[in-house]
């Protein structure tokens, strides 16, 4: 007997997220004897508590198409809540959803919070006896979920098409930088990742000859504000100028905090900026030359510019999606899809599965041996690492009437059939 499914999206957003969706949703209409009606959570867990699933079975397939060159999350909605354990309540309306609407099959597409969600609630439907398989198929831009090894999980989807933005920024970023070098000698960018130096370190791929006077700071490095302002100082000497990528977890003084609820600081959400500090700090103390320090932050355009994601980001979080399925139907629940590097001198992966326990709030951080012996720059071990996520060509950018055309899902929701029903948090 067919079961349904149930997918949502938990967490920050990211350029091919939706093509985990988009692989998920033709691996399961291929297995009709197994799954039945798909849904979608809107707005992650919290469209689950409240009921509001979209059919994505009753949707075009030219739609579900779309969905691969589709960037972040505006078709199905994210969200950042906390289920907490000591309040059994939201975990109880998640079954009460799955029973009534014949819900066998839930996934749930996220980082590193998202999976310990899809953990506890795997172990809240088997300790009370439901039959309902829960996989995860991971996504973050962070590249922070899994093992210091690699060995659980390479990379994430997400990341590699911001490290195509980084890569490209750069570059445009110098070009700026060499022509206004003589009134602005100095110009920080500041990049995603929180504490974690993944995305700062992917500016090294838009300049792998080492032409450019390129700092990079991250947070592992463990530098001083007055550390960073000599490191600047001196490449100016040098050089005439400096480009400097920054990471936002930088600790370089309060930033007046803003947190999500999963309490992690909201960087572009803060009262200042690492970068507006640094800058501040650059031009109170004076440069080595004329001129003035200034700051660009991207902002969250570093994680949903379709025209930047990264082809072989896309095909990966697609084929994700799919071994999510084949996951369930083999595995059961409780697993979460995953890829792996083989050793292969052009880069492949190969897609597996590992236990969502062991990648609920696992946090990987960027291996202190890639940095170098300056600490503000990453070795060539990290170019090669990180070289090929990026891919080698543009992605298909489907337009009309000259701008992206992306997924537009019709507005067909599964019929409520429970009593309202208040998430814990919102009371």
């Amino acid at each position: 007997m067919p079961k349904n499914v149930l997918v949502a999206l938990g967490g920050g957003t990211t350029q091919v997220i939706n093509a985990s969706v988009h692989g998920l949703v033709e691996a399961c209409k291929s297995h009709p004897l197994a799954f039945d009606q798909i849904y979608a959570g809107r707005f992650g867990v919290e469209g689950v508590l409240n009921e509001e699933l979209i059919n994505l079975s009753a949707q075009p397939d030219e739609e579900i198409a779309l969905l691969s060159s589709t960037p972040a999350s505006g078709v199905l909605g994210s969200c950042r809540y906390r289920l907490d354990k000591s309040k059994p309540a939201d975990f109880e309306r998640l079954l009460q959803v799955f029973r009534a609407h014949e819900i066998g099959y839930f996934f749930y597409i996220g980082g590193n919070d998202s999976m310990d969600t899809a953990d506890k609630i795997s172990r809240f439907a088997s300790a009370r006896g439901q039959d309902v398989v829960v996989t995860g198929i991971p996504k973050t831009v962070d590249n922070d979920l899994g093992d210091s090894d690699f060995q659980l999980i390479d990379h994430t989807p997400g990341y590699g098409s911001t490290a195509r933005f980084w890569a490209y920024t750069i570059r445009e970023a110098n070009q700026e930088n060499a022509g206004a070098c003589r009134f602005e000698p100095v110009l920080v960018l500041q990049a995603m990742g929180r504490k974690i130096g993944f995305i700062p370190a992917a500016a090294r791929l838009g300049d792998p000859e080492r032409e450019m006077p390129l700092l990079i700071f991250m947070t592992e490095a463990g530098f001083s504000l007055d550390e960073i302002t000599e490191s600047i100082h001196d490449c100016v000497r040098k050089r005439g100028r400096a480009l400097v990528v920054a990471g936002e977890g930088l600790e370089l003084g309060s930033l007046g905090e803003v947190r999500d609820g999963f309490g992690h600081l909201v960087y572009s959400a803060t009262q200042t900026s690492a970068a507006q500090l640094l800058v501040n700090h650059l031009n109170q103390k004076g440069l080595p030359a004329r001129g003035i320090a200034r700051y660009n932050i991207p902002g969250t355009g570093q994680r949903n510019q379709a025209i930047l994601a990264s082809t072989v980001d896309i095909d990966e979080a697609y084929q994700l999606g799919q071994q999510a399925v084949q996951i369930a139907l083999k595995s059961g629940g409780g697993f979460m899809a995953t890829l792996v590097r083989q050793p292969d001198e052009n880069y492949h992966v190969t897609y597996g599965q590992v236990p969502l326990e062991r990648m609920a709030n696992s946090e990987r951080s960027f291996p202190k041996s890639w940095l170098t012996n300056a600490r503000t720059d990453v070795t060539d071990e990290f170019v090669r690492y990180a070289r090929p996520l990026i891919g080698d060509e543009y992605p298909s950018a489907p337009l009309l009437n000259g701008l992206p055309r992306f997924t537009r899902l019709a507005e067909i929701y599964a019929e409520q059939k429970l009593e309202p029903y208040v998430p814990i948090n919102y009371r």
